[in-house]
C-alpha cells in the first residue's frame, strides 16, 4: 500500500503538471493500474481489509482446544505453561488432522480476546498516593546486602519519597509513612496499596480487615486505605514503574555508605533535587506540579504517629529478653518481671514499672549485653569480673582499660578482677563519673609516693570514698602499676 504522500504526488503530477499516466508509472516504479486507483480516489488512500476467510478445521477443533484448555487449567504453573506445541501434540494424538500455527494462531486470538483493557486515568491535586517496596542492593561499610526501599509517590505532582530499611515488615512499612509525611508536609486523601501482610490481616470481601497497627495509622492521620487487585501490581502502575526508574537512575552504581540511614538522606536529597529538572508532558516540572498539589493536601496531626510494635516479654533471670530473634540484657532489677517492648526501626524501647530503656538493634541471631546493667551483681562477684573483663573495659572505656591491662600484667587476671569488683562497687555508690576523674589521678601517678613502710598516701579525689577493709591493697597495686 502507497504512503499517503506518495498518493499525493500522482494525483499532483496527472492533475497539476500534465503527466501521463505511463510515465507516472514508469518514473515511480508502480504499475499503471495502482496509479488510475490513486486517480480515481477522491482524497486519502484508503486500506481494504481483507475479508475474514473460512477456517473449518480449525473451527471444528475449537471446541476441543477451550476444552483441553479448561482440563489443565488446574495443573500449570508459571514455568510449565500451557504451549501452543503441547496443545497441538495432543490434537494429534486424538487422531485431529491440523498444523501447529493453526493452534498458535487460535490460542493468539484467544489470549488477545481475554486481554485486560486499560482506562487512561487522571489524578487530581492532593488525591491519591501509591506506595510500594522494592528490593535493591547497596554497600554498608564495604559489605555488600540487600535492602528494601521503601517508596512513596503523589500521583498527581509525580513527587517521590524513597527509604531504605533492612527488612521488609510491619516496622518499616509504618515508619516509611511517618517519614513522607513529614518530608510531604501533608497527606493525600487516598493510598493504595498491595495486599501487604503489613497492611492486611485478612481479605475477606471486598473490604479486606487491616491489620491493628496500620489501622491506628489510617485513624491517625484520617486517610482512605485502597488496594490493588490480587496479582494485578498494574493497579498501582505508577510507583511500579518509578520503583524501578529509581533502582536505574539513582542507586547505580550500587550506593556506597557508613549506614542505610546514610544512603537514605543520600537519595532523598537527590529526588528532590530532581524536582527542578524532571517535567511532565505539558512541560511543567514536579516542583511546579507540587506547588499545586501542595495546598491540597491534607494538614499533619499535632503529633506524629510512633512507628513502633509493642510486643509483651518476659525478663529473664540473667536479666535478659529475646526479641525479634536477638537478646538484650536489661537492669538487673528487672529480672523476672514482665515488660513491655516498643520495636522501632533502630532500636526497641523497653518499659517497666514506669522505667524506660532503650537500646540498639542488633542482627537476628545476636546478643547485646551491656554490662552497667550488673553493676550491683558484678561488685560482689570477682569472678564474673574475669569472665567477662574483656566486653566489661571495653564498655567502660578508658581509663578502665588502661587500668586492667596494667593489673593483669602486674598481678594476673584474679587479682585484677577482685580490683575491678570493688571499683565497680565504688561507682554503684558514687557514680561513674567521679571515679574516672580518680582512676585518671592514680594513673597519672603525679601525687602519690610509695613509702617504705609500704603507706599509700590516699589522693583527695579518692578520699570521699568508703573503702572496706582489704580494698587498701588493691589500690596500692593499681597505684604501684601506675608508676612503671
Amino acid at each position: 500500500m502507497l504512503r499517503m504522500d506518495q498518493a499525493h504526488v500522482i494525483r499532483h503530477k496527472h492533475f497539476f503538471e500534465g503527466v501521463s499516466i505511463r510515465r507516472i508509472a514508469r518514473e515511480m516504479k508502480l504499475s499503471r493500474n495502482t496509479v488510475r486507483k490513486y486517480l480515481a480516489e477522491d482524497g486519502d488512500p484508503k486500506r481494504k481489509e481483507p475479508q475474514a476467510r473460512a477456517a473449518p478445521i480449525r473451527d471444528a477443533a475449537a471446541s476441543r482446544i477451550e476444552a483441553l484448555l479448561e482440563e489443565w487449567s488446574g495443573r500449570t504453573t508459571a514455568k510449565q505453561r500451557i504451549t501452543g506445541s503441547r496443545v497441538h501434540q495432543q490434537l494429534v494424538e486424538e487422531g485431529l488432522t491440523l498444523g501447529i500455527t493453526t493452534v498458535r494462531e487460535y490460542l493468539a486470538e484467544r489470549r488477545r480476546q481475554h486481554e485486560e483493557v486499560y482506562v487512561p486515568l487522571e489524578w487530581w491535586p492532593g488525591e491519591c498516593a501509591q506506595v510500594d517496596f522494592f528490593e535493591v542492593t547497596v554497600e554498608v561499610e564495604g559489605v555488600r546486602r540487600k535492602a528494601w526501599k521503601f517508596l512513596m509517590r503523589l500521583m498527581y505532582s509525580g513527587r517521590d519519597f524513597a527509604w531504605l530499611y533492612e527488612r521488609c515488615n510491619r516496622i518499616a512499612f509504618m515508619d516509611g509513612h511517618v517519614r513522607a509525611f513529614a518530608h510531604f508536609e501533608g497527606l493525600a486523601a487516598r493510598g493504595i496499596y498491595d495486599r501487604l501482610s503489613a497492611a492486611i490481616k485478612r481479605a475477606v470481601g471486598l473490604e479486606p480487615e487491616l491489620t491493628e497497627r496500620f489501622r491506628a495509622l489510617v485513624s491517625h492521620y484520617v486517610f482512605e486505605p485502597c488496594f490493588a487487585r490480587p496479582r494485578e501490581g498494574h493497579d498501582k502502575g505508577g510507583v511500579e514503574a518509578r520503583g524501578k526508574g529509581i533502582r536505574l537512575q539513582h542507586l547505580t552504581p550500587i550506593p556506597q555508605g557508613r549506614s542505610l540511614q546514610e544512603i537514605s538522606t543520600t537519595l532523598l536529597a537527590e529526588l528532590d533535587a530532581a524536582m527542578e529538572v524532571r517535567k511532565d508532558r505539558e512541560g511543567r516540572t514536579v516542583a511546579e506540579r507540587f506547588a499545586v498539589e501542595k495546598q491540597k493536601l491534607r494538614a499533619l496531626p499535632s503529633r506524629s504517629f510512633e512507628a513502633r510494635i509493642a510486643v509483651p516479654v518476659v525478663i529473664s533471670r540473667q536479666a535478659l529478653v529475646h526479641v525479634e530473634g536477638a537478646d538484650y540484657s536489661l537492669p538487673e532489677s528487672w529480672h523476672g518481671l514482665m515488660a513491655m517492648a516498643h520495636i522501632g526501626v533502630a532500636d526497641i524501647r523497653f518499659e517497666c514499672r514506669g522505667q524506660t530503656e532503650v537500646v540498639a538493634k542488633v542482627a537476628r541471631g545476636g546478643r547485646l549485653v551491656q554490662y552497667r546493667h550488673y553493676q550491683r551483681e558484678l561488685a560482689r562477684k570477682p569472678q564474673a569480673v574475669r569472665q567477662v573483663a574483656p566486653g566489661l573495659v571495653a564498655q567502660l572505656g578508658q581509663p578502665y582499660g588502661k587500668m586492667w591491662e596494667l593489673l593483669v600484667g602486674r598481678y594476673g587476671e584474679r587479682e585484677a578482677a577482685r580490683v575491678l569488683s570493688r571499683l565497680i562497687g565504688i561507682m554503684e555508690n558514687s557514680g561513674e563519673q567521679a571515679l574516672k576523674q580518680a582512676l585518671q589521678e592514680i594513673l597519672k601517678a603525679s601525687s602519690v609516693q610509695r613509702t617504705e613502710g609500704k603507706t599509700v598516701a590516699v589522693p583527695a579525689s579518692l578520699q570521699q570514698f568508703t573503702v572496706e577493709s582489704g580494698s587498701l591493697k588493691a589500690f596500692d597495686a593499681l597505684l604501684q602499676g601506675g608508676q612503671r
